[in-house]
């Protein structure tokens, strides 16, 4: 018999939203932007943009998962709107890149980030064991617990919110920036606003928006989901969103875009400009706190994806046990191997291209859905502001940024057919059987 699991509450769900988004994209992803760019208002463009385009796919998933409050995100609403293969491949999706590959970018990030202050860890290997070794200790905490690991999340949260605000108020009113850093070039953002490179730029952005969905993911496990649900989704992507404009503020306050190009580690540069060796090092140390929240995060989000499909009979049924503490731990330790595979063989850039670029399409295509339930006549307590306007300028960026970046690199299609295809012929090779049933849900004391 399958364990009761506990609920989770608004703040534990609304740190889950912030922590996943607050992650590798902010502290590298303007570096990217810069390189291909140049403007700085240009692209602080792209990351309002992004922002907009978060909160639409926020509005469109609060109204799904109060449609279907059960853990599993994307896989539950494509299965039910489509067809249960193309559920299925969105699971696969999940699997391999929605969060493992992201999960291992973080954790990449954070070692390199952390060889800014320990020098003696840099280079390939010692990132890589740095990476593996977050990998390793925050998947066996999540594996333990799904309270204790919620409360550490929130606690990780809070402290990171916290701090960012201090690099952004501190950073303006005493770091040594010069707002002249902010000066028109490349043709500014009338120039800019209209290219495949703006597109192409949008899906770093994205990237860093990406955990807006991942509320979504634990519908199942939150407590009053049509209430909690949208509450958490806006309020986590409104606070991030006015954090990364901050940060990037700050970014181009510190550093001229010339200097930003190309820098991984831009968030530890920017900070050594603004306040100095020592205190530029402690700051470092806090976007590092920031990078090891957001594999926390998405570690805790991810296994039940997979839980929910192995329910179903769509994955081997062992992904769908949970423990007497209510944790779906094997889910968890399989994203766990998975992820360190990523560290092992792809490259930061790699990964992000990789995961978004697949995950950009199975949102828009999941948001598409929701036309579909309601043209059945599903309507969930919560309506979707803006609605059609709404879903349709979402699956419209999506289409534009998939379409540049297909221009610019058409691999990353055939990357993404391969994995689409490996998960329909997995669907139909695997035995089909009755689901397993569903874990019953229990208030937390």
């Amino acid at each position: 018999m399958t364990p009761p699991r506990r609920q989770l509450g608004l703040v534990v769900v609304a740190a889950i939203v912030i922590a996943n988004m607050i992650g590798t994209g902010v502290f590298i992803g303007t570096g990217f932007n810069a390189a291909a760019l140049h403007d700085p208002m240009t692209i602080l463009v792209l990351w309002s943009i992004g922002g907009v385009l978060a909160l639409c796919g926020a509005a469109c998933y609060a109204e799904l998962g109060s449609m279907m409050p059960r853990a599993g995100g994307e896989y539950v609403y494509l299965r039910e709107a489509y067809h249960p293969v193309v559920g299925f491949m969105s699971g696969w999706v999940s699997l391999t890149a929605g969060f493992s590959a992201p999960i291992a970018t973080a954790a990449k990030a954070f070692a390199k980030y952390l060889g800014v202050i320990v020098p003696g860890i840099s280079g390939t290997t010692g990132e890589a064991l740095v990476a593996i070794a977050l990998i390793v200790v925050i998947t066996g905490l999540h594996a333990f617990d799904t309270r204790i690991g919620g409360r550490v999340q929130a606690v990780f949260t809070a402290i990171k919110v916290a701090l960012i605000v201090a690099f952004i108020v501190l950073g303006l009113m005493i770091g040594d920036g010069s707002w002249s850093h902010f000066a028109t070039q490349a043709g500014g953002v009338a120039a800019n606003l209209p290219t495949k490179a703006f597109a192409v730029q949008l899906m770093y952005v994205a990237f860093a928006y990406s955990g807006w969905n991942a509320a979504a993911y634990i519908a199942g496990e939150i407590e009053h989901p049509s209430k909690v649900l949208p509450r958490s989704l806006f309020t986590g992507t409104a606070i991030v969103m006015a954090l990364y404009l901050g940060v990037n503020i700050i970014y181009f306050y510190a550093l001229p875009s010339d200097q930003i190009a190309g820098v991984y580690e831009i968030g530890a540069k920017a900070a050594g400009s603004l306040f100095g060796t020592t205190a530029g090092k402690l700051f470092t140390s806090v976007i590092s706190l920031a990078l090891v929240s957001a594999v926390s995060a998405m570690i805790m989000a991810g296994p039940r994806v997979y839980a929910s499909m192995a329910a179903d009979r769509a994955l081997p049924k062992q992904l769908a046990y949970y423990s007497k503490r209510g944790v779906p731990s094997v889910a968890v330790l399989v994203q766990g191997a998975l992820a360190i595979g990523f560290v092992l063989i792809a490259k930061i850039g790699q990964l992000i291209e990789f995961a978004m670029f697949t995950l950009q399409i199975s949102a828009a295509l999941t948001i598409g859905g929701l036309f579909i339930l309601r043209r059945r006549g599903l309507r969930g307590a919560y309506q979707t502001f803006g609605y059609p306007v709404t879903p349709m300028l979402f699956i419209g960026l999506s289409v534009w940024i998939a379409y540049s970046l297909i221009s610019a690199d058409p691999k990353h299609a055939a990357m993404v057919l391969a994995i689409l295809v490996a998960g329909a012929i997995a669907y139909v090779v695997a035995p089909k059987q009755p689901p397993l049933p569903e874990a019953r849900v229990v208030p937390e004391e």
